[in-house]
């Protein structure tokens, strides 16, 4: 029998020799590896039509000018795609694959030709078949007698690394924009961007250019030295803010203790060293340092390590009357979020926020924003205080600063700066030459008019997407919340956080939780169009498992 009539009967992908076949129009079978004869755009319309006739081509109907996911050769086709659909076989064994000419393709569920057709006019029909191939069976498949696989908890009992953190069973190779890659080519769509700190994605060339330059030059001096990037940095920290001093530092639990030490020195040395005590509100997490844990007052961290830390109050998010009653003589300062992200992605309203501003200043005490979460555009404005048009004393920042750097700051105005002078604050690596190269093209790039505007436009998209999920699944969903892309899925009693996290990592979509059982949904800043409705998609898929769940 012939090579090619041969293949035809066992289907589009030979992988005894590695070639792939498709029949042209009118019919004349064409075989693979003869590169010279046909151009890549070619070879990607005949890899095109041996998918449709692979899924069903009777169904899918995929015009030759949507595929514009070029790049692709046959030796990567063949590595790339081989394995995954010999192990497809296996899993799924379709009854009658040998019909018609189908490979082991045939078996792709229909409920996924929908989301093939929308790929491939989206350029991405090649990577969605790679995703479908290996995403783990759920919903009807399930009823079809396949198991869904949740992505696990990790057992950290037999490991090196200490139990402090319930991780998800899932180790990361690579990333790139808002993907994350693990080691066997399976892509996850990343709308957690590392809890708010991959401003710019994965592997944003700019910045990774930056980060490379500093590394072939220097990394590290103490801070006993002039440092020429903090200068550049901090210099753009206050052209763009209120700020008129900076302190770099690695995180922000370091960020907000740094703020608690600038608000109680500010008094000691205005003659008034009794003022000491911080006013926050309950819901907040500031940190998991000693101090920032007493800040938060969260009775689950503070277990089990000693003492409280003196010198806070708590009074209820939203209570005017009770944190007007909480302001004594001893109050050195107001502590609070914006926009509270571990607390549920609660918002304090504009008008609020205003009039915290009127009240600290009637009162004589400093206003302290904790925007680690919250700043360098995540809100759609490069700070969230800034929808309010007012401006806090000291303000700590981190996360999105390094766009997945570690680096952190403090600012403040000259006034609330005063008292930190010489040896009475430090740290060993903050504001390193490597941080603060990375740091400086982060402000660049998000700091721009246009970029903020089209944060802005984006979480518009977003948002639209969150509502109609609410609206088809009231039954979970209780509300939105949040500002710009930091927003939150507010859930109803039935559900709760993890369920949503756990559905969604089988879609291949990485979100996450939050108290007041919240969601988070928290893509890069630059997500493309085409991710969010993805991303929507996804989400959709989890929580119509969820549904069924909970009816059945």
């Amino acid at each position: 029998m012939p090579e090619t009539t041969q293949a035809n009967r066992k289907g589009c992908l030979w992988h005894g020799r590695a070639r792939i076949l498709a029949r042209r129009p009118f019919g004349r079978h064409i075989s693979w590896p003869d590169k010279d004869k046909l151009q890549h755009a070619e070879f990607r319309l005949q890899a095109e039509r041996c998918f449709k006739r692979g899924i069903d081509r009777d169904t899918l109907r995929i015009r030759n000018r949507s595929i514009r996911d070029g790049g692709y050769v046959e030796n990567s086709f063949r590595l790339a795609y081989a394995p995954l659909i010999r192990s497809y076989k296996a899993r799924r064994k379709p009854a009658n694959r040998a019909s018609r000419g189908h490979c082991a393709l045939t078996a792709l569920p229909r409920a996924a030709i929908k989301d093939a057709v929308r790929a491939a006019r989206n350029g991405r029909l090649f990577d969605f078949l790679r995703e479908e191939l290996t995403r783990p069976m759920s919903g009807s498949q399930s009823a079809q007698g396949g198991k869904p696989r949740a992505v696990q908890p990790y057992d950290h009992t037999t490991q090196a690394v200490m139990g402090t953190y319930a991780r998800q069973d899932l180790v990361f190779a690579r990333g790139e924009g808002s993907w994350l890659f693990t080691a066997d080519g399976t892509r996850y769509l990343d709308f957690g961007s590392g809890v708010a700190v991959n401003a710019l994605g994965h592997a944003h060339p700019g910045l990774v250019a930056a980060l490379a330059e500093q590394a072939g030059k220097l990394w590290h001096t103490s801070n006993l030295y002039r440092v020429e990037g903090q200068e550049a940095v901090a210099d753009k920290l206050v052209a763009l803010t209120f700020a008129e001093r900076v302190f770099f530092c690695n995180s922000g639990a370091e960020a907000c203790e740094g703020a608690i030490k600038i608000a109680r020195r500010y008094h000691f040395v205005s003659g008034h060293p009794e003022r000491v005590r911080i006013i926050t509100f309950q819901g907040a997490f500031h940190g998991r340092t000693l101090g920032t844990l007493a800040a938060g007052g969260n009775e689950r961290y503070l277990e089990g390590f000693g003492p409280v830390a003196p010198g806070f109050d708590q009074v209820p998010f939203g209570d005017h009357d009770a944190l007007q009653a909480a302001i004594g003589p001893e109050t050195a300062a107001v502590m609070l979020e914006p926009i509270q992200g571990e607390g549920g992605i609660r918002s304090v309203p504009h008008h609020c926020l205003a009039s915290l501003r009127e009240l600290c200043d009637a009162r004589g005490v400093l206003l302290i924003l904790d925007e680690v979460q919250s700043g360098i555009g995540r809100s759609g404005r490069l700070f969230a205080h800034e929808w309010a048009g007012v401006t806090p004393d000291i303000m700590a920042v981190a996360k999105g600063l390094g766009g997945g750097f570690p680096v952190g700051a403090i600012l403040a105005t000259a006034e609330a700066a005063k008292g930190m002078t010489a040896g009475t604050h430090g740290s060993t690596f903050g504001g390193n030459p490597l941080a603060m190269a990375v740091a400086g093209e982060v402000l660049d790039i998000v700091s721009q008019p246009e970029f903020l505007e089209t944060v802005r436009a984006r979480a518009l998209r977003l948002k639209q997407g969150l509502a109609g999920l609410r609206d088809q699944f009231p039954g979970l969903i209780d509300g939105l919340r949040g500002e710009g892309l930091l927003t939150g899925l507010k859930l109803k009693p039935a559900v709760t956080p993890a369920d949503v996290v756990q559905a969604a990592a089988q879609e291949r979509l990485l979100i996450v939780g939050a108290g007041d059982n919240t969601v988070r949904v928290i893509p890069p800043l630059n997500v493309a169009d085409s991710d969010l409705s993805e991303g929507v998609e996804r989400l959709s898929r989890a929580l119509s498992f969820l549904a069924k769940a909970k009816n059945s």
